[in-house]
């Protein structure tokens, strides 16, 4: 696996350094990145009822009607507060944005603690599996890199296949990701950096294979939410022509926030919480909550589409 990833790395570069964007992605239309949402829609859902699945296997048949409720209520507390912008006038401005933005976290934070109370205590769980120690959970491993040069040339040459099978996927994925994120009604202003993207994706992919772990885009299902929850209103001045006189008119339009400030904080929280002492905390999370995250991040694929 690590040379397939390797030669993926140096053929995103290629890619990146050819400009491989405008010449395929020009040929992409509206209705290829649509469908390509309504199928991440349907992956989420699927990855929720696969969690319930293993909670049915695994758990008491209390435990498991409580990891549906807390899955559902999961779901649904982090819609009903993702709606807050709209509640006015009840509660301030600025606390109905934060309710509407960190709707997911705080169902989240909520259905964590709540089985920790009462008599729900004693009910047995299936949480998070995370490692004790920084150190790789393969028994087989003491290093977290492979010795990926111990591999025969001839095999090293055999692994291009794969690696140009994940290239090309990986590719179509982050495109159509960016693409999708960046559409019309975002209205962004900032030119798109897609070759620098890919150079990044197979920097990524490379660093992946060295170290053993499958490679992971991550960027394909939460990019057009996280646009969507970047949107903002803003108002734009227009020259316009009424009776063969030109007049300026403030229109009112939404787009999004361009910056890399949330990106930044996203990625630094993972790694935080990747490393003790954090990841015990990751430990509590119940795999129900989980499959209630799925569900609403699918809810919320599909709704903006």
């Amino acid at each position: 696996m690590a040379w397939s990833l390797i030669h993926a790395g140096w053929l995103h570069y290629l890619l990146a350094i050819f400009n491989a964007h405008d010449w395929t992605m020009g040929y992409v239309t509206t209705f290829s990145t649509e469908i390509f949402s309504l199928l991440n829609s349907i992956i989420y859902f699927h990855k929720a009822i696969q969690e319930l699945e293993r909670a049915h296997a695994n758990l008491s048949f209390a435990a498991f009607l409580y990891a549906i409720i807390g899955a559902v209520g999961t779901m649904l507390l982090a819609i009903f507060l993702s709606t807050a912008e709209s509640w006015k006038p009840l509660f301030h401005r600025y606390i109905r944005l934060g309710l509407s933005e960190y709707a997911a976290a705080i169902s989240i934070i909520l259905f964590i603690g709540l089985p920790h109370i009462g008599e729900l205590a004693h009910l047995d769980k299936s949480t998070l599996p995370v490692s004790v120690t920084f150190q790789p959970t393969s028994p087989e491993r003491h290093i977290f890199f492979v010795e990926f040069w111990k591999l025969p040339a001839r095999w090293i040459f055999v692994a291009i296949i794969p690696g140009i099978i994940i290239t090309m996927l990986f590719f179509f994925d982050h495109e159509i990701s960016s693409i999708i994120c960046t559409i019309d009604r975002y209205k962004t202003r900032k030119p798109g950096g897609f070759a620098w993207d890919i150079i990044l994706l197979g920097t990524t992919t490379a660093l992946c294979g060295i170290l053993g772990i499958p490679p992971a885009n991550g960027l394909l299902p939460q990019a057009p939410l996280h646009s969507e929850s970047l949107m903002h209103a803003d108002t734009e001045e227009a020259v316009v022509e009424v009776d063969g006189q030109e007049t300026v008119e403030v229109l009112h339009i939404r787009r999004v926030y361009e910056q890399r400030w949330s990106s930044l904080l996203h990625g630094c929280g993972i790694l935080a919480f990747v490393s003790p002492p954090f990841m015990k905390v990751l430990g509590l999370t119940p795999t129900s909550v989980l499959a209630g995250l799925f569900l609403f991040m699918g809810e919320q694929s599909l709704s903006v589409k």
